[in-house]
C-alpha cells in the first residue's frame, strides 16, 4: 500500500511538472514558414510555434481562415514579415483575434523587417499604375542569409524578454544557429562565386536580396510591373532584351503560371528554374538553411546545364 501511494504521488508530480512545462511554453504564431523555422531554431522546446501561410503559397495572397483567428487569439507572440507583405489578409485577423498582446505596437508583436537590410525602397510618389509596389521597400528580405541572422537575433531578444528565466537557453540556441548558418554561408559563397555578375530574369521581384547576396544581376522581370500579369508587348520586349544580353536563366516562383516563362524560354534558349522562396516549398526544404541548400544547388545545376556566363 505504501509503495502504491509512493508511485501515485510520483505520477501526480510528473503530471504536475508536465502541465507546468506545457503551460510555461510561449505560444508563437508566425505568418510564414521562414519565420517559423527561424523561431523554432531559437525557441526550441520552450515555445509552441505555428505558421499561418504554407511554404508553397504566395505570401501576398493567403486565404484568411477562421482557424487563424483562434490561433492568433491564443498567441503570446506574433512574428510578421511586415513591409505590407501580409496587408491583404493579416490585419483583419489580428483585429478579430481580440488578443491585445499581439496588436501592432504591443510587446507580443514582432515585425521582423525592422532590423534587416531592406532593398528597393521607392522614392517619389507611388501610384497604382506602378503595380503592387511596396512603399516601405521589398518585403522578400529573408532570402539573404544575413537577414535570416538578424531575424534570429530579434526573435532571441523578444523571447528572452518574454521569459527571462530562459534567456540563456535562447542565447545558446542562437549561437548554435549562427554557427551553422555561418558554415553554410561559406559553402554557398564558394558555390556561387564562379557566377558573380551572371545576368538573370525573374518572374516577380522576389529575389533582390538573394541576387544582392550572391552577386547576380537581375536585368528584367516577366511581370511588366509588380503583381501585373505579363502582357504580349512586355513579353516581346523581354525576349529581345534577353537575346541582346544573352540571358540563359529565368527564376520563377512555384505558384506562378509557367505558360509565359516557357514561351520565353523556347524563344531565347533560356532555362526556367522553379525556385522555392520559402521553407516548405518542397518536401526536402525542412528548415531555413535547407532552403538555401536546395535553391543554390538547383540554380548552380541549371547554370551549368545552360553554359551561362
Amino acid at each position: 500500500m505504501r509503495r502504491f501511494t509512493g508511485l501515485a504521488s510520483l505520477a501526480l508530480l510528473v503530471t504536475a511538472l508536465s502541465v507546468s512545462t506545457a503551460q510555461a511554453k510561449i505560444i508563437v504564431v508566425a505568418t510564414t514558414e521562414d519565420l517559423a523555422s527561424i523561431a523554432r531554431e531559437i525557441g526550441g522546446d520552450r515555445i509552441d510555434i505555428e505558421s499561418l501561410a504554407r511554404g508553397y503559397q504566395d505570401p501576398h495572397f493567403v486565404e484568411a481562415k477562421p482557424s487563424f483567428i483562434l490561433k492568433l487569439n491564443k498567441a503570446d507572440l506574433l512574428i510578421v514579415i511586415g513591409r505590407e507583405l501580409e496587408i491583404g489578409w493579416l490585419p483583419p485577423l489580428i483585429t478579430q483575434s481580440r488578443n491585445p498582446k499581439i496588436q501592432p505596437g504591443a510587446d507580443g508583436h514582432l515585425d521582423a523587417s525592422l532590423t534587416v537590410k531592406i532593398l528597393e525602397l521607392p522614392t517619389g510618389q507611388i501610384t497604382r499604375a506602378m503595380g503592387d509596389v511596396h512603399p516601405q521597400g521589398n518585403p522578400h528580405y529573408w532570402l539573404d542569409p544575413g537577414n535570416g541572422r538578424r531575424i534570429a537575433q530579434a526573435i532571441q531578444q523578444k523571447l528572452s524578454a518574454r521569459s527571462p528565466a530562459d534567456a540563456a537557453y535562447f542565447a545558446q540556441r542562437y549561437a548554435d544557429f549562427d554557427r551553422r548558418l555561418a558554415e553554410a554561408e561559406k559553402s554557398w559563397t564558394v558555390e556561387m562565386a564562379p557566377y558573380k555578375g551572371l545576368k538573370i530574369v525573374t518572374y516577380h521581384r522576389s529575389w533582390p536580396n538573394f541576387a544582392d547576396r550572391f552577386g547576380l544581376d537581375v536585368i528584367g522581370y516577366v511581370e511588366p510591373r509588380p503583381g501585373i500579369p505579363p502582357s504580349p508587348s512586355h513579353t516581346l520586349e523581354l525576349i529581345q532584351e534577353m537575346k541582346r544580353q544573352n540571358v540563359k536563366v529565368m527564376l520563377v516562383e512555384p505558384y506562378f503560371d509557367l505558360k509565359t516563362p516557357n514561351a520565353i524560354a523556347r524563344d531565347t534558349g533560356a532555362k526556367v528554374v522553379v525556385m522555392a522562396p520559402s521553407v516548405g516549398g518542397e518536401k526536402e526544404i525542412a528548415d531555413y538553411i535547407k532552403l538555401f541548400d536546395y535553391d543554390i544547388n538547383l540554380l548552380v545545376t541549371a547554370i551549368k546545364q545552360t553554359g551561362a556566363k
